[in-house]
């Protein structure tokens, strides 16, 4: 675990309090780019490595979040079906913050304020390791998707 105590983010300490090992990993931010493609340009790393957060709100299961790669959409029809919902949609930008305790360019599937239910996509499972926001720009999380799957009970599925 790479890291010094003083940039440590919420989601950083409930992995050291799961015992699950991680790198903590800086990159330069880019306010006109918060995109993941940029997140992984910046770490030299391929792109389908780095995964981005979102949050949905269906129709019957109110919020929930998926975990994708940073360069594909989410199929909001599959989205719907995993989660139990006949439809989708991602909330709006004004609602992440208040909902979650994070900002867009740093939302983390780890340590929102209320647990919600998780979906990542099934390819995170072809790499030992992935990268998510780390819950502020500037930080990525470098951890082992099954480590992920298991801290935020997540269901791995199709997104795309």
């Amino acid at each position: 675990m790479k890291t010094n105590k003083n940039n440590k983010t919420n989601a950083a300490r409930l992995l050291d309090q799961a015992k699950i090992p991680y790198e903590l990993i800086s990159y330069e931010v880019d306010e006109e780019d918060l995109s993941a493609v940029h997140v992984a340009s910046s770490l030299d790393e391929d792109m389908e490595m780095v995964f981005k957060t979102l949050v949905l709100k269906g129709d019957k299961s109110s919020y929930f979040v998926c975990v994708i790669p940073g360069d594909h959409e989410v199929d909001l029809k599959l989205a719907a079906k995993a989660s139990g919902n006949k439809k989708c949609d991602l909330i709006p930008m004004k609602e992440l913050l208040p909902l979650t305790g994070y900002i867009r360019g740093g939302c983390s599937p780890i340590g929102m304020k209320k647990p919600f239910p998780v979906y990542i996509h099934r390819t995170c499972l072809e790499y030992s390791y992935i990268y998510i926001s780390a819950g502020q720009r500037g930080l990525q999380l470098k951890l082992s998707p099954q480590d992920l799957i298991k801290e935020v009970r997540a269901e791995v599925c199709m997104l795309f």
